[in-house]
């Protein structure tokens, strides 16, 4: 008898039904990309909210309230900004060692003035070559009689001064800046005359006139409203990079301030839900919010339509490129995975706004190293201004020509230079490179009150450069990640072989038969322990180096 003939088996009936089903095709796509589109909805939904009803010619009371549901949103937004900047970088700075923060520091700051002055220089080129200013917008009637000058020396003295706070308190809710005031003892003999004299009402107003055209103003320091960010980051920096090098006795700092971050992010998925009636009703509410929106668009198109070049060519064309010399990967992926932080960022105006969805974007959809992302982010988003400084290049040169201005080398050198270091010193709040502007304007003796003329565009064009800032933070992050590769392997090498260490000892290390040597005290073998453990990891990381070195050069073979 032949053997017997197999039978086939029934199907398994022992899986679980309630296996969850990998989404294919679109249904994926759609999955992955449900918080995009409905950013995107929001965007859409403003602007024909805002067109649409332009024509009813609404009561200021009913613009409020269309504005009102997106005035809550970003202070929900602005709400979580203090917490998370200071614990990504708290727990970003502790998980590297000192070294490696002043080496990741040094890439971060250098790519940071490098992009705003190239921007500066891309905003000088293109107003020249297209020539915006129009002599006939100039209205000497509108002009203002306030010409006091604002100094470049002020501006960057109050950024060590807020670099540098004196309270960590105070920073969280002031920040210093320059003011000037008429000197005291002027004033007081000005008060003097007026109570003594008798003479007539006309003496009095000549008095008075010659009095003021007399007065000498001083520099006083005071302190006006809002976060004082660069002295928290500065400040979280310093403490988390010594929170480091204090080892397992911190280790639960930095995991309170690791769990602070986790839950600020998801409170911050919670609020994304919320985008669609939220930026929807801030973008209608400034649609509306304009008087003449047709008029203002046609005297300022050129304008407009400098800066947004400007921003266009230095996204699509700079930051490509640079991501793909240095990375070495399609740029147009990355720059996709990005489209929701930079609608957030349009829609808000505000690079610090955007920071919790650009977080959630770069550490979850692109996968850049969180030691990075939260290291770099935070800083700048009140550093890196590479929009702000192409915006005042443009806006500074625009006024000069619609005064009749002929900018030589001297001027254009300066408009770049003082360009750069006001945008490096710009707060990430909505119109704030209209201050600095006034800086650029002194510089080069330009008309100072012909800045009111920007002030009907600002809110369109402060979006536009909003989003360079922005992607720039985000590029810079993927760029010093690839320049940092190698210490960041070292560095997780050396923690799993600490982690891998027996534990005979409190460090790690056993000494012959679990005592102390014979004349040998607790101190020195306590510091023979640290100097084994410190020895072993020194050799583990060279060869890691050594290993990523030949991984790389394998790559470039292939390549």
């Amino acid at each position: 008898m032949g053997p017997p003939t197999s039978t086939e088996l029934p199907p398994k009936t022992t899986e679980r039904s309630d296996a969850p089903v990998e989404l294919t095709g679109y249904r994926r796509w759609l999955s992955e990309n449900l918080m995009l589109l409905v950013t995107l909805s929001g965007v859409l939904l403003g602007v024909v909210l805002g067109l649409s009803l332009r024509p009813l010619n609404l009561h200021g009371d009913s613009i409020m309230l269309i504005s009102y549901p997106g005035e809550l949103f970003m202070r929900v937004l602005k709400l979580m900004i203090l917490p998370l900047v200071i614990s990504s970088l708290i727990a970003g700075s502790a998980s590297l060692n000192a070294k490696m923060n002043g080496k990741i520091a040094l890439r971060t700051l250098v790519y940071f003035a490098s992009t705003s002055f190239f921007n500066a220089a891309l905003g000088i080129a293109l107003v020249l070559l297209i020539h915006p200013g129009n002599p006939d917008l100039h209205n000497a009637d509108d002009r203002s009689t306030d010409r006091r000058a604002v100094n470049l020396l002020d501006s960057l003295l109050d950024l060590g001064r807020n670099v540098f706070p004196d309270n960590l308190f105070q920073a969280s809710i002031q920040q210093a800046h320059t003011v000037y005031l008429p000197k005291p003892s002027i004033l007081h003999a000005f008060n003097e005359t007026m109570n003594d004299t008798l003479a007539s009402g006309s003496e009095a107003q000549r008095l008075s006139e010659d009095l003021a055209e007399e007065v000498v103003l001083v520099r006083d320091i005071q302190y006006r409203s809002g976060t004082n960010t660069l002295g928290i980051v500065f400040f979280c920096l310093v403490f988390g990079t010594f929170l480091g090098t204090i080892g397992q006795k911190g280790q639960v700092v930095v995991d309170f301030f690791a769990a602070i971050f986790e839950v600020i992010m998801k409170m911050v998925t919670c609020v994304m839900w919320l985008t669609p009636v939220g930026i929807s009703s801030v973008i209608a509410g400034k649609i509306l919010s304009v008087g003449d929106l047709g008029l203002v668009m046609s005297q300022l198109m050129w304008f407009i339509v400098t800066v947004a070049i400007g921003v266009f060519i230095y996204q699509f064309v700079v930051m490509q490129a640079i991501y793909f010399v240095v990375v070495r990967r399609n740029p147009f992926k990355f720059y996709a995975g990005l489209i929701q932080a930079m609608l957030t960022a349009f829609a808000t105006a505000s690079t610090a706004a955007a920071l919790p969805i650009t977080f959630r974007c770069m550490n979850e959809k692109l996968k850049v190293d969180p030691r990075i992302t939260r290291f770099v982010l935070p800083i700048g988003c009140n550093i890196n201004m590479d929009g702000t400084a192409l915006y005042i290049a443009v806006a500074s040169i625009f006024i000069a020509q619609m005064s009749g201005m002929v900018l030589g080398f001297g001027e254009l050198l300066t408009v770049l230079l003082t360009s750069t270091a006001a945008s490096m010193s710009s707060a990430s709040v909505p119109s704030a490179a209209l201050v600095l502007l006034l800086v650029v304007l002194t510089a080069i003796d330009a008309p100072v009150q012909d800045v009111t003329l920007l002030f009907a565009v600002d809110w369109f064009v402060d979006r536009i450069r909003t989003t360079n800032n922005m992607l720039g933070d985000c590029y810079t992050a993927a760029v010093v990640e690839e320049l940092s590769r190698k210490e960041l392997m070292a560095l997780d090498a050396a923690s799993v072989n600490y982690q891998d260490m027996p534990a005979g000892t409190p460090n790690g290390h056993g000494h012959h038969d679990g005592g102390l040597l014979e004349g040998q005290t607790e101190l020195e073998a306590s510091s023979k322990c640290v100097m084994t453990m410190t020895d072993s990891v020194v050799v583990d990381i060279s060869a890691v180096m050594n290993n990523v070195n030949l991984q790389q050069e394998h790559c470039n073979r292939r390549v």
